[in-house]
């Protein structure tokens, strides 16, 4: 049974999942942990989905590199197997279940004696991660002495794993961390791969290769956001390019892509929204005509029905429109014309 403090931590951490920065809400959940039970250290793991290493996304006394090598270590060893399996969190002199298993107490293992003795931890919680039923890292909570894991200490942290898991989650609540749209379509894009998110559906634009050459060069311009319009099928996407700037160390070396169908506004035809970019870029009706191979008067044309359209009275009216409300579809090559980037101080 837990006691009144115990069940004040797990209350407030569970509140912790409503915090957009999840860093801080991590570090602060390990030290709620800290004031419910005797820790002398602790550390909260998340499993990088690209690489599939265990990464620290908070912790008390441990450093990352201490956490991360022994992380590394321990899923290779037959325990790890036990900490996922188990409801129950396992403790390091509490293994009896866990020696049925391998043959072997975790005190008795190499790994124990060569790792985790050395580096200066006796007895340990450890509970696996969950989100969406993925797993998606650990918490382990070294405690003070020896065989000092009561049973209020495991019905804790079995208690808080789920909420945990929400922090510690690399993918989670990033789309609620940019307000968007509960149906809007989104992916984390990285360097490496395109992540897909829990409850979202994924960017079709992200099928589009040379909407992929887009994505990497707003992610290489350094801006922070760049909205614009483009065909999916037979069809068009509002698409909302961001760069993350909270959340899991993840997502702040991603990109945000968001998108949802739309209709061209102002009734722009295709020909009049590439029009309308290239201008809003700066090029002259004569630099548009040799771009696109098509004569002057065809060019001239085109622009005087998208300035009609969209009621401006002059090419830089509408640059200003098309830049204000996102009505472009840019080149790789135009994004430094309609990135958005951090104000300069």
């Amino acid at each position: 049974m837990l006691s009144h403090h115990q069940l004040a931590a797990a209350t407030c951490i569970g509140m912790l999942t409503r915090e957009r920065d999840t860093a801080s809400a991590c570090t602060q959940a390990l030290h709620e942990l800290g004031r419910a039970l005797p820790l002398d250290a602790a550390t909260l793991l998340t499993i990088d989905p690209i690489t599939g290493a265990h990464l620290q996304v908070a912790g008390i006394s441990y450093t990352a590199m201490t956490s991360e090598s022994l992380a590394a270590e321990f899923v290779s060893t037959p325990w790890h197997a036990n900490v996922v399996r188990q409801t129950l969190p396992p403790s390091i002199t509490e293994d009896a279940e866990d020696a049925a298993s391998v043959g072997q107490h975790f005190r008795n293992g190499s790994f124990y004696a060569e790792r985790v003795r050395p580096a200066g931890f006796r007895d340990a919680l450890t509970g696996a991660l969950r989100h969406h039923g993925r797993l998606v890292g650990l918490a382990i909570l070294s405690i003070e002495g020896s065989g000092t894991c009561d049973t209020g200490a495991h019905s804790l942290l079995a208690s808080v794993l789920p909420a945990l898991g929400a922090l510690a989650d690399p993918t989670a609540r990033t789309g609620d961390l940019h307000d968007l749209p509960a149906d809007a379509g989104a992916n984390l894009v990285t360097a490496e791969d395109i992540i897909d998110l829990p409850d979202r559906n994924p960017a079709e634009v992200l099928g589009d290769d040379a909407f992929g050459r887009l994505v990497e060069a707003f992610a290489d311009s350094g801006g922070l956001r760049l909205r614009v319009l483009w065909p999916v099928g037979q069809g068009w996407n509002r698409v909302l390019l961001r760069r993350c700037t909270a959340g899991s160390p993840l997502a702040r070396r991603a990109v945000l892509v968001s998108e949802a169908p739309t209709q061209l506004p102002y009734g722009l035809s295709p020909r009049e929204l590439e029009a309308l970019t290239r201008a809003a870029r700066g090029q002259t009706n004569q630099a548009i005509a040799q771009a696109l191979f098509l004569s002057p008067r065809t060019v001239h044309s085109r622009v005087e029905h998208m300035l009609r359209k969209t009621g401006c009275a002059s090419r830089a009216e509408a640059t200003a429109l098309a830049v204000r409300d996102g009505v472009l579809r840019p080149s790789p090559e135009d994004l430094e014309h309609f990135v958005e980037r951090m104000p300069v101080t």
